[in-house]
């Protein structure tokens, strides 16, 4: 019993650090008006300090948008003590989607704001993360 025991242990413990080592991006999907928006971030959960992101637009007939000019806005509300943060950054064209980096100073939970600006056209749309 005790052989069988040391297996189901080392086995455990393998499973844990594979899936440790290979954890999925945070992602996240919305509406924006006519749009869908997809973020992933390569770290999940994300966490202080640098997170790369990843913005997929699809419009209403599902085909990727690639001629928009994509804004990011990312805050963390005031809090006894401390003030508001707020940053933004632009995103860049990467193939099929755009990307950002995403600084994040401090852990906690975050507002996201992705803007999409396509002709004269603005459509917004807000995700929430808590940062590790």
């Amino acid at each position: 019993m005790t052989k069988v025991k040391m297996i189901l242990l080392v086995l455990t413990a393998g499973l844990l650090v594979f899936g440790i080592a290979y954890a999925k991006d945070y992602e996240a999907t919305k509406k924006a008006g006519d749009y869908t928006v997809e973020i992933k971030i390569d770290k999940n959960p994300p966490v202080v300090g640098k997170n790369n992101m990843g913005i997929g637009i699809k419009d209403a007939a599902g085909k990727n948008v690639t001629d928009a000019k994509v804004k990011v806005e990312y805050t963390m509300p005031a809090m006894p003590g401390m003030p508001a943060m707020d940053y933004k950054t632009d995103a860049t064209l990467d193939g099929d989607a755009y990307r950002a980096i995403l600084d994040l100073s401090m852990s906690g939970s975050w507002s996201i704001a992705v803007k999409i600006i396509r002709g004269e056209k603005t459509a917004k749309v807000k995700f929430s993360i808590d940062a590790q």
